[in-house]
This record gives structure tokens, C-alpha cells and sequence, in this order.
């Protein structure tokens, strides 16, 4: 909503203009707020609102609230067609926001809408949403005004926006993007080294001028709480070092914004004005890289605004003179070799060439709490071994870099730490995780960087130079449900330091769990029950050519050059060499053309009814209709069963299209369209095992959940650069600001093909008191090309889920002609696995994760056997 300006009178200041005739030009939004703030209720209901596009949801810290108030408030940018306007949403609909039903690009109809005038500000007011309706997206939808420079919040004394998902990363305007080096003389007879200040500081109140180089780089730390009214509450980390040793440097408030982008490792600063104080002793610390350099651990250089005003000059790498002093920046890259012999928490930097990377997940920093660390998995390799890096990075406030991580790109990470446990097999517990210091940088954020000159990063990218892009091309992957780490084979180890009593839920208590998630949270979840059926359901098709090489890939194969370009360099050939175009983001960024790619694709859709449990199926339904088979109803909060839940917004969605509720349709989209018959597609098939408690009970039950669906976002698809950018757009989070794009493909992420195998388990856990049931989900991700992406677990620590992870490849057999077979049974294995839990209580983890609107995946991750009141095995 536009502000009033304190030049126009009071009733002209409301944001909203006089109703006019209704052919008139104008914004229907401001005329609602009009007749919003003329009514004496100060409230409007529009009889037949129009559809609004949704340009931008924008996050900021709430005032101090009363009990149970939100912590954060959500300001809606709403497009009209004839102007864009700045609306509050009442806190009540926050969940709209927070499970990704109301988002940046989504098409709603304003049905309530009130008046609130801030009380503490003459002439001022805002249009406040208070109902809210889903609207169908347009054939051709106009891109809605993009906003102008944002301004504060639109309520409370807030100055800036959050980000929408987490508040580690930088987000908005007042972020400076990088400041120019400054052109001064530096006068060494005036600088004092960082051990003299060590030994001198209590004694002065002036300081002289410091000449340091940044050696580590922390994330960011937003320290705001509703109570507090303090303008900027961020916090930076550096360690500087000269020739005397390192110290730590803390940027605080308004500065980091000012500063925080164009302050990185090897960074000179000349810094003026800046005050000392005593070490915080609980901070993280990085580890020094030189182990000569001497530490200075007790006191800490302070950087602020004022209390002095410090002032900070940045000195191009072409001014910094050798008899200075200054140190050089060092690292200590491992290849994955020797990963396999370094200690639990060793630190350790990597390169390697992306092959995997999974869709952007959240985790909640408090069970209670509204924030949440944002991280992603990645694999890469170096050609040092057959396995490859597996990397948890977290968030490291470098957005632009860790939204733009796709396969294909050199991939650095700085200051990793090693996680394994020696207890478990060290070949699948073993992985690399960001740290407080850690900094990552992929294809086009290389060049200048001081680990270019290290020797180990040199010898990879010799090592590129020898690979074949198209090989490398058929082993990504991207997005998808990663069941990594996996549970440890003791659930008392799972458990640690936790009561088992507050570990465990009740199976009945699954709903309510599942409710509580935010968008892409993603969670483990103990429960008690007995197994008590098993479907193996089917979805595939006969498109795949025989040697594993799809049309959409074939002439695909290219390297990203540049992090801001719009196109990327697609180059023909089977047997072309990596390293030309990454090779280059290490010394100069360039470009071509993209080449154009035409695809041929043919509606395919199938559906089945599910028959009796304990019976194979093998009849299908061809066709454009969906049947919902009764263990794959879509999951629906109570909320969404209210007028103001939004949970068809995305059903016609180009880009994010509605998943029909039949399972058999979810799985049958991810393999690759072209232009095969739809009569050569195979019928989905399903084989059953059922114990005998669960024939007697089934009919009995209180409640039977249904929680089996397997959704396109669960399901790893097959890379494909010709929609690098559709595909980052699908597994990244939902962006704060709508940017639609100039070209916009109209393919669906259900269209790509799926790198997993050709259908998956529904596994049914009684609970203990056989009065509750819920339907879960097993996915085997098998049938990659490279197995080594979702290895297996140990069969004898976990037979059942290991039995149906290594049979279901064994169902896969090609018939004469081609095309696979299209009845299916479960293995031996599977069911002599399955009978020997016939009627025990076991301990089921559940992977859990909120994909956005009210899909909810919940996979079925681990198996305990109970012994007694203890829990020990895995099954």
C-alpha cells in the first residue's frame, strides 16, 4: 500500500483511492481500501473479488507480542493489473505462508480485508488481509509489476526484511551487494601490529590503524527478539591476521549490511577507529590452516557504528606491497581417499565435480521455535576414488551461491567437518558437514579466489581434462527424497540422551505432527506398531531406451560459465572433455550461446483401483481420470478443510502443477515423455503380503491413516541442462519476490525422468493396541547408473527394508520385445523378512517432510526390534 504523505489531509492518506466508474483504469485494490477505511466497521468484503497475483510475501521480526503471539509478521505485495500494493497479513493467517500455500507467484482472491491506522503515526494506515481464496491461474498470466525499491515494514518500528526462510542469509536493498577498493596510502609507521595490541591494549583508549588480511569468514547471526528494539541485530565473525598472528574481528549491527558482502577470505582491510574488547569465550573458532601462525585468543577487534565510528578501507590486491608482511591465505584440500582415515570432527576443504544435489530442506533450531537452519545435500566427486564426497551444507549466508548448486559445477567447500561414527560401517556413515566458518563457491565465484593456486585444486582440474562430459552427464541427479544419514543399527544410539518416553509418538498422534510442519521442514519420527501388510506398487514404462541414454540429455551436455548468465553453453558430443568452460570461471568467465533443443512430448497418464490387500493386481485404467486408490488419499490439515485454506493454488500452476491424487500417477510422470505409443506403457501392478492379526483387525480400527502418497518432489529426477534453471527453480524454496522469466518453459517437474527404480512399497503399521493404523511409504532408490548415490543399508542389521531394497531390481527383468514385465510378486526374501516380524512390536523412523501447499511425505526410514522395555537391534 502506498504510504501518505504528511503534505495531504488525513482522509486522503489511507493508501486507497476514491471508487470510480468501473470502467475507469484504476487499481481495485486501492478503491477496496477506500471503502475499507470509510466503513465504520473499517472492514470490506468485496461480493465479487477479482484474481490477484501474488508479487512478493516479505518476512520481518513482530513487536514485542503478548502470550502466544507470533515471533514474526508477514507483509503481501498483491498485483491487480493496473498497480501493486502493500498489504499486512493478519498474524492468524501466517500458516498460509509458513506451509507454502500462500507464496510469491500464486493467483488469490481478497474476500475480507480491514483497515488498521497505526496509532502512534499521524495520517497513517495499512490495508490488513484477513480472508483469502484460491484463484486459477491464467492461460497466458500477465507478470505483475515488479515492485519498487522496498521499503521498511509496513507495521512496528522494523527497518528491513528478513529472508523469508531462514535469517542467516543477507535479503533485501540495504544489503550492499560490494564496495570498490579505496585508493589510500597506507603509512606503515602509523599501524600497530595484532600482537603489540594484544600486549598494550588495556593502557590505551585511541588505537592506531591496523593492516590485516581475512583468513576465515563466518555466516551471519541474526540476534533480534520481538522485545528488543534494536535497529540491526546482526553479528559477524572474521579472523584477520598480519605478521604477527591472528586475531578476531566481530562486525556488528547497521555495519554488516554495509560490509558483509564485500568483506571475504583474503580481503586486505586498513581498519581506523575500531575498539578492543575482552574474547566472547563461547564462540566458535575455525581452524588455522598455518599451523606456525600465532593465535591471539583473549581479545577481539569491535567494529561498530559508533563507541568509536570505526572506519574500514578495503585494499585491492594490486596496492598490497610484500614487505608489508601480510600472511597468505592457506587451506588444507583433502581428495576422497584420504577422507576415509581422517578422525570424527577433523577440518578439511574439498573440491570436487557436483554429480548429486538434493532439494533445499529446513530443520527447526527449537522443537517449540519459528526458526530454522537451511541446508541440502550434494555429492561430488574428485577421481581419487569410486565414492564420492557426501556433503551436508548448510546455509552459509551466501544465497546466490547455494541456490545456484546443480550438477555438473565444481563445487569448493571451506572449513568442512567430517562426521562418521566408528560403531556403524564407516563406508555409509562418513560424510562432510559446513561449519561456522565454512564458505562455498561453484562455477563462476572461482576466479580470485586464493585456493586456485593450491596444488590439489590444480591437480583436479588436470584430472577434469581427462573426463568425458557425456559420461559424467548419465550419473547426475538431482532433488529428490535422500534418506542420508541413515539411522544408526541401535535405536538406543538413536535415542542418545533422550528419553525413549519423549522420543516416541503415538501413532495416533501422527496427524498432529504432521500438521505442525512448516514448508520443507523436514523431520524423524519415532513409533511404536506391529508390520502388517506390504504392497509393492508398480508405476513404470517402456520410454527408456535400452542403454540408458535419454533424448533430453543426449546433445545436453554443457558447463555453466557465468553465475548471472541466461543462457549456458550446450555443446554436441559423446566424448567431449569437462574442463573448457569450468576451467575458465578459475580465470576468466565466458559465454555462448545456448543452442536450441526440441522435445516431442505425448500426454501419458494411467491409473489403477487398488483390489484386496493380500491379492496381486494387475488391472489398469488408461485414461485422463485419476481413481484415489484408499492408501493414497492427499493429506489436508484442519485448516485446509477452512475457507481460508489455499490448497489448490498450485493445481494449475504451469511451472508447479497440482499432483493427481492416485499414487500410480505421481510415479508413472517421473520417467522421461516422448514420443512412445501410450499403448506400449505398463500397467501398474501391485503385489501384497498381509499377516494374519491384520486380517482380523482392519475392519475394527478407531483410525487408519493414510500416509503412503509418493508426490514428484519425492522422486530423484535425471539432470537435464537444457531446464538447469526450471529444475534449481523446483528444488529450491519458494523465492520472497515473483520474477517471472522472459522465456518460460511449460514442462512440469513430474515430466523428468526419475533416476530411482520402478515403484516402491506401502508398508501398513498396526499400532501396539490394534485400534490404529497408518499407511507409510517405502521408496527403493535403485536403478541408478551409479549406485553409489543411495547405497543400500546392511542387510543383516535391517533385513526387512534391505530385502525390499535389493529384490526390487531383481523384478525389473526385460521381456523379448523389450518392455518389462507386468506382474510383479514379492521376493522370498521380502516375505520370510516380513513373517518373522509377524505380530512384534517393533520401533518404526519415519522420515518426514512438508513439500509445500499440504503435501507431506512420510517415508519409512529404519526398523528396531523390541526386547522387553529395551531396544536394541535393528531389524
Amino acid at each position: 500500500m502506498r504510504e501518505p504523505g504528511p503534505e495531504r489531509p488525513a482522509e486522503q492518506n489511507t493508501g486507497g483511492v476514491a471508487a470510480g466508474p468501473p470502467c475507469e483504469e484504476a487499481s481495485w485494490l486501492k478503491r477496496l481500501s477506500e471503502e475499507a477505511r470509510s466503513g465504520w466497521r473499517l472492514s470490506a468484503a468485496p461480493a465479487e473479488p477479482p484474481a490477484l497475483t501474488v508479487a512478493a510475501v516479505e518476512r520481518y521480526l513482530a513487536e514485542a507480542p503478548p502470550a502466544a503471539a507470533p515471533r514474526y509478521w508477514y507483509d503481501v505485495t498483491l498485483a491487480d493489473g493496473a498497480g501493486h500494493e502493500r498489504c499486512y497479513l493478519a498474524p492468524r493467517l501466517s500458516r498460509l505462508v509458513q506451509r507454502a500455500h500462500l507464496y510469491a507467484g500464486a493467483r488469490v482472491r481478497l474476500t475480507r480485508c480491514s483497515y488498521l491506522y497505526d496509532e502512534r503515526r499521524l495520517r497513517r494506515g495499512l490495508l490488513c488481509l484477513e480472508e483469502l481464496q484460491p484463484a486459477p491461474h491464467p492461460a497466458a498470466p500477465t507478470p505483475p509489476p515488479a515492485p519498487q525499491r522496498r521499503r521498511p515494514p509496513l507495521r512496528g518500528e522494523r527497518t528491513h526484511y528478513l529472508p523469508l526462510w531462514n535469517n542467516e542469509d543477507p535479503y533485501g536493498d540495504i544489503w550492499v551487494a560490494e564496495r570498490p577498493p579505496a585508493r589510500v596510502e597506507v603509512d606503515v609507521s602509523k599501524l600497530i601490529s595484532l600482537g603489540q595490541l594484544e600486549t598494550t591494549w588495556r593502557g590505551r583508549i585511541h588505537f592506531h590503524p591496523l593492516l590485516v588480511r581475512v583468513m576465515h569468514k563466518s555466516r551471519l547471526r541474526y540476534y533480534g527478539k520481538p522485545e528488543k528494539k534494536m535497529d540491526m541485530p546482526y553479528q559477524a565473525y572474521f579472523e584477520v591476521a598480519d605478521g604477527s598472528g591472528m586475531m578476531s574481528m566481530v562486525l556488528w549491527n547497521s555495519l554488516c549490511p554495509e560490509w558483509y558482502n564485500s568483506i571475504n577470505v583474503g580481503t586486505v582491510l586498513l581498519l581506523e577507529q575500531y575498539a578492543v574488547k575482552d574474547s566472547y569465550p563461547f564462540k566458535t573458532q575455525p581452524t588455522p590452516r598455518d599451523s606456525q601462525m600465532k593465535r591471539f585468543a583473549t581479545i577481539e577487534i569491535s567494529l561498530n557504528v559508533r563507541n568509536p565510528p570505526t572506519k574500514i578501507s578495503i585494499i585491492s590486491e594490486e596496492m598490497v606491497k610484500p614487505e608489508w608482511g601480510l600472511p597468505e591465505v592457506k587451506y588444507h584440500f583433502i581428495t576422497r581417499t584420504e577422507l576415509d582415515d581422517l578422525p570424527n570432527n577433523h577440518s578439511c576443504d574439498v573440491i570436487g565435480l557436483v554429480t548429486f544435489v538434493g532439494r533445499v530442506e529446513r530443520t527447526r533450531k527449537k522443537e517449540d521455535g519459528e526458526d530454522f537452519w537451511l541446508y541440502r545435500w550434494a555429492h561430488a566427486i574428485d577421481g581419487t576414488s569410486d565414492q564420492p564426497f557426501i556433503l551436508e551444507i548448510f546455509a552459509t549466508s551466501q544465497p546466490d551461491v547455494f541456490e545456484r548448486i546443480h550438477p555438473m559445477t565444481y563445487l569448493v567447500c571451506t572449513q568442512m567437518r567430517v562426521v562418521r561414527d566408528f560403531s556403524e560401517n564407516p563406508s555409509h556413515t562418513i560424510y562432510l558437514t559446513t561449519s561456522n566458518e565454512s564458505q562455498i563457491f561453484i562455477t563462476g565465484w572461482h576466479k580470485g579466489q586464493p585456493y586456485t593456486k593450491d596444488t590439489k585444486v590444480k591437480n583436479f582440474i588436470q584430472w577434469t581434462r581427462t573426463q568425458s562430459e557425456s559420461n559424467q552427464m548419465r550419473k547426475t541427479v538431482i532433488g529428490g527424497y535422500y534418506p542420508f544419514p541413515r539411522p544408526p543399527n541401535n535405536f538406543l544410539k538413536y535415542c542418545k540422551n533422550i528419553k525413549v518416553e519423549s522420543v516416541l509418538k503415538a501413532i495416533g498422534e501422527l496427524e498432529e505432527e504432521l500438521e505442525g510442519l512448516h514448508y520443507r521442514e523436514h523431520k524423524r519420527i519415532a513409533i511404536q506398531g506391529i508390520i502388517s501388510a506390504i504392497r509393492y506398487i508398480n508405476c513404470s514404462s517402456a520410454a527408456e531406451d535400452a542403454s540408458g541414454v535419454e533424448p533430453v540429455q543426449k546433445d545436453a551436455q554443457s558447463l555453466e560459465c557465468s553465475p548471472m548468465s541466461k543462457q549456458d553453453n550446450v555443446h554436441k558430443g559423446k566424448t567431449r572433455n569437462l574442463q573448457p568452460e569450468e576451467l575458465k570461471s578459475f580465470v576468466e568467465p565466458s559465454c555462448a550461446p545456448e543452442e536450441q533443443h526440441q522435445h516431442q512430448t505425448v500426454s501419458r497418464k494411467s491409473t489403477a483401483k487398488r483390489r484386496t490387500l493380500h491379492k496381486s493386481c494387475t488391472d489398469t485404467e488408461q485414461g485422463t481420470a485419476s481413481a484415489t486408490s484408499v492408501s493414497s488419499y492427499p493429506y489436508y490439515t484442519r485448516s485446509a478443510k477452512k475457507k481460508l485454506s489455499l490448497n489448490e493454488f498450485q493445481r494449475e500452476d504451469p511451472v508447479q502443477e497440482q499432483v493427481p491424487s492416485d499414487s500410480s500417477q505421481y510415479h508413472a510422470d517421473q520417467e522421461e515423455i516422448n514420443d512412445t505409443p501410450e499403448s506400449e506403457e505398463m500397467a501398474r501392478t501391485c503385489s501384497s503380503w498381509q499377516s494374519d492379526l491384520w486380517a482380523q483387525v482392519k475392519d475394527k480400527l478407531m483410525k487408519y491413516l493414510h500416509h503412503s502418497t509418493i508426490f514428484p518432489e519425492s522422486i530423484p529426477c535425471k539432470f537435464d541442462y537444457v531446464h538447469k534453471d526450471l529444475l534449481m527453480q523446483q528444488y529450491n524454496l519458494h523465492a520472497a519476490v515473483h520474477q517471472p522469466k522472459e522465456t518460460r518453459t511449460d514442462r512440469n517437474i513430474s515430466e523428468f525422468r526419475s533416476a530411482g527404480g520402478l515403484g516402491y512399497y506401502e508398508v501398513t503399521v498396526l499400532g501396539i493396541n490394534h485400534d490404529v493404523a497408518v499407511d507409510v511409504a517405502f521408496l527403493p532408490l535403485f536403478g541408478h547408473e551409479d549406485p553409489r548415490l543411495f547405497p543400500a543399508g546392511e542387510a543383516e542389521n535391517d533385513a526387512l527394508l534391505s530385502c525390499m531394497s535389493c529384490s526390487s531390481p531383481c523384478q525389473q527383468k526385460a521381456t523379448s520385445n523389450g518392455t518389462f514385465c507386468d506382474t510383479f510378486s514379492l521376493s522370498n526374501e521380502i516375505l520370510k523378512a516380513a513373517m518373522d516380524l509377524d505380530g512384534k512390536h517393533v520401533v518404526c523412523i519415519l522420515d518426514v517432510c512438508h513439500l509445500g501447499d499440504d503435501k507431506v511425505e512420510v517415508f519409512l526410514s529404519k526398523i528396531y526390534k523390541t526386547v522387553e522395555a529395551d531396544v536394541q537391534d535393528a531389524v
